[in-house]
């Protein structure tokens, strides 16, 4: 497997870019249905409609239903739950952000992981680390910072808090991944996420749910199969071309968000983002940098 990987950084590449295209697309239907339609309600359908592409998937490669057991199933719980609690706090931030603005703040997460793996698992502290964090916060406060000396509302400032909390939650949940990937698989990791945040989100029903026009409903239906397929798309991306080889298409992922805020939500893109965009990117390269150096090193004694 690791021979077709290392053979085809051309279609990893192609698969991470339309994964951002996907991506992109899931958010645009949500915060299209955000000023009607309550997060956790968004939530639910974006789960439930995106185990039609998974399921498809996991047939497709002879995974179903073998691929699901499991041997963790605490550290599924802990992975779907950090997953779940950052998929809300997603929804919530694009409901108050640009698109781009919350898909930049997400650029976090490789940040934080870099960070968590020296506090929780252990491993050193490098000079791509601290420079890889140091980049990212001078790129938040960039962005950030402006707005509230403009006085910007508390909408804003709560939705950037909230994409910077998604981005925290979803680095513990990639942490806690690198854990159980050692005996789970990625169809049973990915089916259970999914399920629990489904079930969260199907939770919030008696606080109260939204009745759904034809266009909404067809909104949140598309919003799963967006996520869903995205999913897909990042997870081959990834076994077809390196993490620290896909890192530069971090920017023209980032297009796309901009493109559907001006063209279908009249947003320009502001001048923060722009100045925040090199530096939280450069900060997300210095961190793949190092994962690639480690995993590097961790091959070599095999090739002696």
């Amino acid at each position: 497997m690791q021979g077709d990987e290392e053979a085809r950084p051309g279609l990893g590449i192609g698969l991470r870019v339309l994964s951002g295209v996907l991506f992109t697309g899931m958010l645009v239907c949500i915060k299209a249905v955000s000023d009607e339609v309550p997060v956790g309600q968004s939530v639910f359908f974006r789960s439930l409609f995106a185990l039609l592409p998974i399921f498809v998937f996991l047939l497709l490669r002879r995974e179903f239903p073998q691929g699901l057991a499991t041997r963790r199933p605490l550290g599924h719980a802990l992975r779907s739950g950090l997953g779940a609690a950052a998929m809300f706090a997603s929804f919530a931030a694009v409901a108050l952000l640009p698109v781009a603005e919350a898909t930049l703040l997400a650029q976090l997460t490789p940040v934080f992981m870099a960070v968590g793996g020296v506090l929780l698992l252990g491993e050193r502290f490098s000079l791509n680390r601290a420079g890889g964090v140091v980049l990212a916060l001078a790129g938040v406060a960039v962005l950030i910072l402006p707005g509230l000396n403009a006085g910007s509302s508390s909408g804003q400032v709560t939705g950037y808090a909230l994409g910077a909390l998604s981005a925290l939650l979803t680095a513990g949940a990639l942490l806690t991944v690198r854990r159980i990937s050692r005996t789970e698989s990625a169809a049973s990791i990915a089916f259970y996420f999914i399920l629990v945040a489904a079930l969260a989100g199907l939770a919030t029903l008696p606080l109260g749910w939204a009745a759904l026009s034809r266009v909404e409903f067809a909104l949140l239906v598309l919003s799963g199969l967006f996520g869903g397929a995205a999913h897909i798309a990042m997870t081959l991306a990834l076994r077809y071309a390196e993490a620290s080889r896909l890192a530069p298409f971090e920017y023209i992922a980032l297009v796309w968000p901009v493109l559907a805020d001006w063209v279908l939500f009249g947003i320009p893109v502001s001048s923060g983002f722009l100045l925040a965009l090199p530096l939280m990117l450069s900060g997300v390269a210095l961190a793949a940098m190092e994962g690639r150096r480690l995993r590097l090193r961790a091959k070599r004694p095999l090739r002696q």
